[in-house]
């Protein structure tokens, strides 16, 4: 039975990120797929294949939209299947790349269910049936997660699909129900409404993306309407009809929904039923998530647990970053936990929405007097040149001191607009709204907008 310092559960980005950092420090460690290639289920039914698909949809709508290819596209039809075709190189690309990366840093990856024997022991099953053992001091599972699937609802029917199923879907639909108006309800209702699908947006919610600024969530809400869409707010599901040519979702405020499709997208589950946990006595919560502290330990010391399997954020970006602090902490004990207030959300709808700090509501709850700096994408000269007018840049800072406090972003690439109001924030005594009026931005460019919010921010002032 081979023994190593630290055996990683999962090979998406929290589990390479904890491996890399532990590898790179000539630590023994292993890691555990049960998915014949690395990557897990960002790279391979998550979060890369769902981009590529997004990228792939917003090229034809923007071509329909510029007066110079509309000709060209008029009368085009693409199909649900060559949308996703576009995915497989990039997939193919990230899975060679990431199986080097392990090569190079001597870090074995063992494919096959693993489940715990003891508290440092893990059984591995291989597709083939064969079992194996490994042995390690430290353990840190990185198994992710699955969308939720609730009792009673029949996922094997054709016409009801979850976040997963929804990529091998070989039809476009004429109607679409999205039950769940979440993150993954949004994006999925973004990318449906600029393929021509007429979409109804089901949210259990008062309000879209409740825990994002309010205003750029209404944005959200009001251009996704514009689109076409219907959303429902206040929501909570009955039954459904899955039937041969439709589905009908019904409501408990009595109301039908029929459509071509329902996308189930309303939460997501832990991977963690099958790895038994019970051997270590550790016990998940009800969506098979395990809590954890500041340093990522579960409440037996030496497991830890990092990604979506301990719950929001549920980021690729922040699973990596946690993979790695924990690597860190196995290396430096002394090592103190990571800021958690500077991760950024990045929401790929169409346009996109990413932000970082804090927003509106949290601020006046905390009575920390604060002022707003805005820029509107369509008075700027890159928004303009490249047809992307839709969305504002929006700087929340404090009234007196004038540290910024917030970014909120809507619009075409907001995920990389973003990362400059985040490079401020974290720059400690620097971080002040008049880096934005002192620094030089290159115009024409999006990034601009930050000039022209912290002018307008200033202006507010008395």
């Amino acid at each position: 039975m081979e023994q190593f310092d630290v055996i990683v559960i999962g090979s998406g980005p929290a589990g390479e990120g904890a491996a890399m950092m532990l590898g790179k420090n000539h630590r023994r460690v292993a890691v555990v797929e049960r998915y014949p290639e690395v990557g897990g289920g960002c790279t391979h039914w998550g979060t890369i294949p769902s981009k590529a698909l997004r990228h792939s949809v917003k090229t034809i709508a923007d071509a329909r939209k510029n007066p110079l290819l509309r000709k060209l596209t008029a009368g085009l039809s693409i199909t649900m299947p060559q949308l996703l075709s576009t995915a497989t190189g990039v997939i193919d690309a990230q899975v060679e790349m990431r199986r080097r990366f392990y090569e190079r840093n001597r870090v074995p990856v063992f494919e096959g269910m693993a489940s715990f024997i003891d508290a440092h022991t893990l059984r591995i099953e291989a597709p083939n049936g064969e079992e194996s053992q490994l042995a390690a001091e430290r353990f840190v599972i990185a198994s992710g997660s699955r969308p939720y699937r609730p009792p009673g609802l029949d996922f094997s029917h054709p016409r009801v699909l979850d976040s997963d199923t929804v990529l091998r879907y070989t039809d476009t639909p004429f109607g679409m129900t999205i039950y769940g108006a979440g993150v993954i309800g949004c994006e999925y209702a973004s990318i449906f409404l600029n393929m021509g699908v007429k979409v109804t947006l089901v949210n259990t919610q008062d309000r879209l993306l409740s825990f994002m600024d309010e205003e750029i969530a209404e944005a959200l809400s009001y251009h996704l309407r514009d689109q076409g869409c219907i959303i429902r707010h206040n929501e909570q599901f009955d039954h459904l009809e899955a039937r041969t040519d439709d589905v009908l979702l019904h409501l408990k405020s009595g109301r039908s929904i029929k459509s071509d499709v329902l996308l189930w997208a309303n939460g997501r589950t832990g991977n963690t039923d099958d790895l038994n946990l019970a051997a270590l006595g550790l016990t998940p919560n009800g969506r098979g998530q395990l809590a954890v502290n500041a340093h990522y330990q579960t409440e037996v010391a030496h497991v830890f647990a990092v990604g979506d399997v301990i719950g929001p954020p549920a980021l690729a970006s922040a699973a990596y970053q946690q993979g790695g602090a924990v690597g860190r902490y196995i290396l430096d004990p002394a090592t103190p936990p990571r800021r958690l207030d500077l991760i950024p959300s990045g929401i790929y709808t169409i346009p996109e929405i990413s932000s970082v700090g804090r927003n509106e509501r949290e601020l006046q709850e905390a009575g920390i007097p604060y002022e707003i700096g805005h820029t509107q994408f369509k008075s700027l000269a890159r928004a303009q040149m490249t047809n992307q007018q839709v969305g504002m840049l929006k700087i929340l800072f404090h009234a007196k001191t004038l540290e910024v406090l917030g970014v909120h972003c809507f619009g075409d690439n907001a995920s990389e607009i973003v990362h400059i109001g985040q490079t401020v924030m974290a720059s400690g005594d620097l971080n002040n709204l008049r880096y934005f009026i002192d620094t030089t931005f290159n115009y024409p460019t999006m990034a601009e907008g930050y000039r022209i919010a912290a002018y307008n921010g200033l202006n507010r002032l008395a």
